[in-house]
Formats: C-alpha cells, sequence, structure tokens
C-alpha cells in the first residue's frame, strides 16, 4: 500500500536556514510520486523544542533533527531505537500512528551516512585491512562517528578535543559501543592524522581552518591512501579538506554524509527505498 498523501516533514535545528536538507527530501518525494508531501525548515531554539515535539500529529512522518537538539529530543520521544540509544543521539523522529497522539521514535541515521561516505573515500583510495583512526571533536556527531568506525573495523580510535575535561559523555557512550578511544588535546592532533588511515572531522563550520594551516605546514604528509571525512560543508570545500587534497590524500566532503543518512531518513519515513540518484543530482545541482 502506498504511503498517506499530503504528510509533513522538517528538519530542526538552530540555526537551520542553510541546511540542505530541504533539497534532499523534497527531491526524494518527486522521485517517489508523493504528491503532497511537504518537508520544510524550522528554526527551533532548545526552549521551543519541548512544545514543538509535543504537538505532533498523525499529518506528520517525521523530523531530521540537527544540531544542538540530537540528545534533547532522546527526553521527549516515545522510543529509541537501539543503535541511537548507544551512541547518545538522535537524528531522526518518526511520527507512526494517526490522532492527535501518535507515537515518536528516535533513530539515528547519521552512522549509516557517515559509513557509507567513508566508504566512498575508502574506494578511492583503496586502503584495506586493520585501520586506524582519528576524530576531531567530542560532541554527538564524534559519538555517532565512533560507531560507524566500528562497523569500519576499527574500535581503538584516538579522539582529539579541545578540552579534556568535557570527554565524559562520549566516553560513556563509547563504552555502551564497545569503543575504547585515546582522548588527546587537539593541539597534537595534526601528527596523528599523518599516521592515520581514517580521519573525520566533526567539529562546526570555520572550526578547524587553523588546523588546515598546520596541515598544510605539517613536515609529515598524510598517506596517500588516508581518508578524510568533514562533515562540515560550508564552505565547500573547507579549508581542512582542501589542504588534506593538497598534501595527496583522499577527502570526502560533508554533503556525501548528508546525502547518504537522508537517502536512510527517506526510508524510514515514507516505507520505500531512498531514491540515491535522484538525491544526489539535486544535491549537485544546489551546491553548483
Amino acid at each position: 500500500m502506498a504511503p498517506a498523501a499530503g504528510r509533513r516533514a522538517a528538519v530542526i535545528g538552530h540555526p537551520v536556514s542553510h541546511s540542505l536538507s530541504p533539497v534532499l527530501h523534497r527531491a526524494a518525494y518527486a522521485a517517489l510520486g508523493l504528491d503532497g508531501w511537504a518537508y520544510d525548515p524550522v528554526d527551533l531554539t532548545e526552549d521551543d523544542l519541548p512544545s514543538f515535539v509535543a504537538a505532533l500529529d498523525g499529518t506528520w512522518a517525521g523530523l531530521s533533527v540537527t544540531m544542538p537538539h540530537k540528545q534533547a529530543v532522546m527526553a521527549l520521544v516515545d522510543h529509541v531505537e537501539p543503535l541511537a540509544e548507544v551512541v547518545g543521539a538522535v537524528n531522526t523522529v518518526l511520527v507512526q500512528g494517526g490522532g492527535a497522539r501518535p507515537v515518536l521514535t528516535g533513530a539515528n541515521t547519521d552512522v549509516h551516512g557517515i559509513v557509507a561516505a567513508l566508504t566512498e573515500g575508502l574506494e578511492t583510495g583503496s586502503a584495506a585491512g586493520s585501520r586506524s583512526a582519528v576524530v576531531l571533536g567530542a560532541g554527538a556527531t564524534a559519538s555517532s562517528t565512533l560507531a560507524a568506525l566500528a562497523q569500519l573495523g576499527c574500535t581503538t580510535p584516538v579522539v582529539h578535543v579541545r578540552s579534556l575535561g568535557r570527554t565524559g559523555g562520549l566516553a560513556r557512550a563509547a563504552h555502551r559501543m564497545g569503543v575504547e578511544p585515546v582522548f588527546r588535546p587537539l593541539t597534537e592532533a595534526v601528527a596523528a592524522m599523518a599516521r592515520a588511515d581514517l580521519v573525520v572531522s566533526t567539529l562546526p563550520p570555520r572550526a578547524a581552518d587553523a588546523l588546515a594551516l598546520d596541515v598544510r605546514a605539517a613536515p609529515a604528509a598524510p598517506r596517500p591512501a588516508a581518508v578524510l571525512l568533514d562533515v562540515a560543508y560550508d564552505p565547500r570545500p573547507t579549508a581542512l579538506s582542501a589542504a588534506w587534497c593538497d598534501r595527496g590524500a583522499v577527502a570526502v566532503p560533508g554533503e556525501r554524509m548528508l546525502l547518504h543518512q537522508a537517502v536512510e531518513q527517506v526510508r524510514l519515513m515514507t516505507g520505500r527505498p531512498g531514491p540515491l540518484a535522484a538525491m544526489d543530482a539535486a544535491l549537485t545541482a544546489a551546491l553548483a
């Protein structure tokens, strides 16, 4: 049976006007023939979040959740799927059942997106076998990154952070996953990046610009097959991605993670496979 027409979905965050999620989801709805489905950005502060989630009704299909709500929204849904529970971050809310009070389920498609994006890079760089990894940052996306790296066979990543005193949440999430990260200061990241097979920056846009200068100036270049995923995609390319490529290694732009996690969101919200080709084409056009 085809999904009901006229459902609503949105990306929520603060700020959210820059999000490319509407481009991706609207392209998916068009490709799937879901006439009347709508997807919009909704800017919500943390104070606004509880009342917005409580008002969701059966006309909604789901929410894409971006910063700073990926952890706060977990307390506002009826159920949290096991992967999201282990990671400690929800980037997808599914609205299931009709009526004024449907069932809300929290899920995580960021892990899927990171695995798929890194796999694209690994195919380019042809790295294989046991892999070492470096993660930059310690927020909700870093937690999803640890889960993704575990799926790729790396359970002992080195995590570089601004403040070693603020890693408790990530350390607890890692313990739930069976991952054993080593935490180091961000000031030591460049040397570690040069030795790693996989590097994922979960830092906010432009937060890694100074690090990019250090990558360019470092005496040791990254391994040619080493893959960097910078989850930020504004500007495009990011300074870190550009520096990484200029040193002869492989960089996967952050919009690839965004694309693949959105494909999985569409599947969960509509019950149909996400149309990857159509969504990829819409993303390419929007970025051009």
